[in-house]
């Protein structure tokens, strides 16, 4: 050391700071890169993305040759800046805590933070080149790097500290890919992001929530004349239609139009015709997750699902068509009375009819009524009230305002949300 000259032990010094900011560097790209888009690249054939994912496959590996690099580095350069600061100053306390402090600082802003905020805001481009190196530097450390993850493991049995696996402690549940997906804003179109996330809220979503109410399924009562039945097939909106025999209790099949339309135009149509076409009813429970009950209607090849309680009684109505509408919105081949309407008026107010369902009202309108409850505008609504309403009576659920204007057997057939003057709003509306 002392034939080296002095300004040569600078440029050591420079050289062994910028070796230990490349570790600092690849030590936080490695762990911060996204685990997903790097899995995306290695099966695309990117090499560095190849190496790093192999390299991160055995995390402890890597971070013994990290950590040991920067560590040997570290301590050259300090031995060298106390070699600096004697040739400069002579021996002495002081010139030895001005040399310590000196190099402090460098390593700290040098070799420690900047690179290792570079690394975490640029994880991709430090990574991948980083790996080139790291990938021969582990194999020649690699006697090192096991001699000391010896003792590390054997530290850790003691502690009773099982490491976690990198698959699992990588995986996402539904809210967090529900989060990645809102977070994609830049990167996926709108109407990419909100059928990814319609289809992430299938489980937590039930037939009750989509399916029609028993009051408005269309059905055909065999019990009618044949001039009534003829004409309700022929005008129907539906494909498939219930039917029924003097009561929605006392079902006889579900009928496929198609199957007497030959019969409807020749004349030979007649309700012993008609049950000779119809097929089993298909039934489920109140309640099923509408991600199971897609999968069920694939297995056993239906299309529309009858829906009854703890009791067996007829519920709704729930087809094919209704789950998917919950994953890529409303179609425009429903029938007219389906499902309730919506019209906007002057004033910026909606006209809703009371069947409308609570979950399309959120969506079309933005608003947060709750889900946990009635589903439809209507049971909402007497719930709130604790009573049958009249046409003009106003309630604030939340912060909307809603004004009944039309009632009919003893349920909310019309009403107004929003732009509801405060003056309106009735002694018995509450507030939640």
């Amino acid at each position: 050391m002392d034939t080296i000259p002095t300004g040569t032990l600078f440029t050591i010094l420079a050289v062994l700071l910028l070796v230990s900011a490349f570790f600092s560097a690849s030590e936080t790209a490695m762990m911060a890169i996204n685990r997903y888009r790097l899995k995306h690249q290695a099966e695309h054939g990117h090499k560095g993305a190849r190496l790093t994912l192999a390299l991160l496959n055995q995390t402890d590996k890597l971070l013994g040759v990290i950590l040991l690099g920067n560590n040997l580095v570290n301590t050259a350069a300090a031995m060298l800046s106390t070699i600096i600061a004697i040739r400069l100053f002579g021996q002495g306390e002081l010139p030895l805590f001005a040399a310590t402090s000196l190099l402090t600082f460098f390593i700290l802003v040098f070799s420690e933070v900047t690179p290792k905020v570079v690394g975490a805001s640029y994880p991709e481009h430090i990574a991948y080149p980083a790996s080139f190196v790291l990938t021969p530097l582990l194999k020649l450390a690699y006697p090192v790097v096991w001699f000391v993850n010896l003792f590390v493991q054997g530290l850790l049995k003691l502690l009773r500290i099982k490491p976690r696996q990198e698959e699992s402690g990588n995986m996402l549940g539904l809210e967090e890919l529900r989060t990645v997906v809102l977070e994609s804003a830049k990167l996926l179109p709108g109407e990419h992001r909100r059928i990814l996330l319609n289809l992430l809220g299938l489980e937590s979503i039930t037939v009750d929530d989509v399916m029609t109410p028993r009051s408005q399924i269309e059905a055909i009562d065999l019990t009618d004349e044949v001039e009534r039945i003829s004409q309700q097939i022929a005008t129907s909106h539906h494909t498939r239609l219930l039917v029924y025999e003097g009561s929605l209790d006392r079902i006889a099949g579900i009928l496929h139009v198609r199957r007497v339309l030959h019969a409807l135009s020749s004349g030979e149509f007649s309700p012993k015709a008609l049950r000779e076409v119809l097929e089993d009813p298909y039934y489920v429970p109140a309640g099923t997750p509408l991600f199971k009950q897609l999968r069920q209607f694939q297995e056993n090849q239906k299309r529309l699902a009858l829906v009854v309680d703890e009791y067996g009684e007829l519920q709704g109505l729930a087809t094919m068509e209704d789950l998917l509408e919950e994953m890529v919105g409303e179609f425009t081949t429903q029938a007219p009375a389906q499902t309730g309407w919506f019209r906007q008026m002057e004033d910026g107010s909606w006209l809703v009819e009371g069947s409308a369902l609570v979950r399309h009202i959120n969506r079309k309108l933005g608003l947060n009524f709750p889900l946990d409850g009635p589903k439809t505008l209507n049971g909402l609504l007497l719930e709130h009230l604790e009573d049958i309403p009249e046409a003009g009576v106003s309630v604030k659920i939340g912060d909307t305002p809603i004004e009944i204007v039309q009632t009919q057997d003893r349920a909310v057939k019309v009403a107004r949300i929003g732009a509801v003057s405060a003056g309106e709003a009735h002694a018995s509306g509450t507030e939640t």
